[in-house]
C-alpha cells in the first residue's frame, strides 16, 4: 500500500510469559505449531501491501533478528524500504539507556528513520497480538473519516489485565480512554493498532518528548482525546493480546477449534514465517495422534491428544502427551507422562516422568531444558 507504513514495536515490556521469554521477546515466542507471534500482524502488514516496515527493538532481541534475517520470507528484501530492524543505539542519547518508558520513548529513538518514512500515513502497531485484520480496510476508513488518528478495537473486552479501553460515541469517535478498568461493560477494548499521518507523529513526538511525556496511551489516547479526533474502529474478528503464560497457553490450545483456524488463517491473507525444510511427520501405525495441531518433521509412537505440536517433536513409544504445548525439536523418552506442559524448543524429557499441569496453570519448562 503506497500511502501506509508499518512499525512494530518490538521493546521490553512487563510481561508474566515466565520463562518462555527468560532469552527472547514475547514478540519471537513460537507460536500455533510453526509461527512465531510477530508473524501474524507483520502478515497482515504484507498482506495489506505495505512494502516499508520498522520494527522497533529493545532487550533480548537476538532471537528475533535470527528470526526476521532480511525479511525475505515476508517480500520485505528490498533495495529500498523493505523490512528495517531498529535497536535502541539512539536511546542514549534521551536518557542514558534503560529501557523505553513508552512508544513516544521509542519512536523519539528513532526520528531519524521516522522522518525518512516516504509514505504519508504510519500504522503504528504492538508485536505481542494474533490477528489477522485486512488493514487496507482499517487505512480507508480512516481516510474517509477524516480522523487524525484512527485506533482498532474490539468489543470483546475480555483481555489481558493491562489492557487500554475506550468510550466511544454513536459517531464512532472515542471520548474518552481508560487503564486500569475493573469493570469495561459498555467500552470498546483497544488492539494497540493505530493509523495517523506521518506529519501528525513527527508533531507528537516532539511535543510529548519536549514535556517528557512518554507514554502513547496517557499522553496522547488520554490526554489529547478532546483535542485530536480519534475514532474507533471495530474489529470482531479473532484477536488475542498475548501477555501471560496462561493467555499463552488458552490461545494456542483455541486453535485446536477449526473455526478458529479459519478465521486466523484464511486462504487470501496467509500468515508469512520463516521456512523450515522437514521431512513429513511420521506417526506409528500402534501410537495415537487425536485433535492436534502437528508440524513438519516430527515422530509420534505414543499417544498425543489436544496437544499443539511443532517441527521436529519426538514421541517414544509408551508416552502419553495430552494437552500439552511441544515446541521445536522437544524429546519425550519412553512412557513419560505429560499433561498441560508447556515445553520450549530442545526440552527432553527421560524415561519414564510425570509432568503435571492445569489449564488454569500450565507447566512451562524453559528451553533446553533436561528433566
Amino acid at each position: 500500500m503506497k500511502g501506509l507504513h508499518g512499525i512494530i514495536f518490538s521493546y521490553e515490556k512487563r510481561n508474566d510469559l515466565r520463562d518462555l521469554t527468560a532469552n527472547r521477546m514475547p514478540a519471537s515466542v513460537p507460536y500455533a505449531g510453526r509461527y512465531r507471534i510477530i508473524d501474524f500482524i507483520l502478515s497482515s502488514m504484507v498482506n495489506a501491501g505495505i512494502t516499508d516496515v520498522g520494527v522497533v527493538l529493545q532487550g533480548n532481541y537476538q532471537s528475533l533478528l535470527d528470526h526476521l534475517g532480511s525479511g525475505k520470507d515476508w517480500d520485505l528484501s528490498r533495495t529500498h524500504g523493505g523490512l528495517r530492524l531498529l535497536p535502541p543505539f539512539a536511546n542514549e542519547q534521551i536518557r542514558g539507556g534503560g529501557e523505553f518508558r513508552g512508544k513516544l520513548e521509542a519512536l523519539a529513538g528513532v526520528r531519524s528513520y521516522l522522518e525518512d518514512i516516504r509514505q504519508s500515513h504510519v500504522v503504528l502497531a504492538d508485536s505481542d497480538l494474533i490477528i489477522n485484520i485486512p488493514l487496507q480496510e482499517v487505512y480507508q476508513a480512516h481516510l474517509a473519516s477524516g480522523a487524525d488518528i484512527t485506533a482498532v478495537c474490539s468489543s470483546n473486552v475480555s483481555g489481558p489485565a493491562d489492557a487500554t479501553y475506550f468510550r466511544v460515541n454513536d459517531e464512532g469517535r472515542i471520548t474518552d480512554t481508560l487503564f486500569p478498568l475493573n469493570d469495561p461493560t459498555g467500552c470498546r477494548r483497544a488492539l494497540e493498532i493505530y493509523v495517523l499521518s506521518k506529519e501528525l507523529l513527527l508533531k507528537l513526538v516532539d511535543e510529548c518528548m519536549s514535556h517528557d511525556l512518554t507514554s502513547f496511551r496517557g499522553a496522547v489516547l488520554q490526554g489529547m482525546v478532546n483535542t485530536l479526533n480519534i475514532q474507533g474502529y471495530v474489529w470482531d474478528g479473532y484477536a488475542a493480546q498475548i501477555h501471560t503464560l496462561k493467555g499463552y497457553y488458552i490461545h494456542n490450545m483455541a486453535l485446536l477449534d477449526p473455526a478458529i483456524r479459519r478465521e486466523l488463517f484464511p486462504a487470501n491473507r496467509p500468515i508469512h514465517t520463516k521456512e523450515r525444510n522437514d521431512a513429513s511427520t511420521y506417526v506409528d501405525p500402534a501410537g495415537t495422534c487425536c485433535n492436534c495441531l502437528v508440524s513438519d518433521g516430527c515422530t509420534i509412537e505414543g499417544t498425543v491428544e489436544n496437544s499443539v505440536i511443532f517441527h521436529g517433536v519426538s514421541v517414544a513409544k509408551g508416552a502419553e502427551v495430552k494437552d500439552c504445548i511441544l515446541m521445536q525439536d522437544t524429546v519425550i523418552s519412553r512412557d513419560a507422562v505429560l499433561h498441560h506442559v508447556i515445553a520450549d524448543k530442545h526440552v527432553s524429557v527421560s524415561e519414564g516422568r510425570t509432568l503435571m499441569g492445569h489449564g488454569e496453570y500450565p507447566l512451562a519448562i524453559a528451553k533446553g531444558a533436561r528433566i
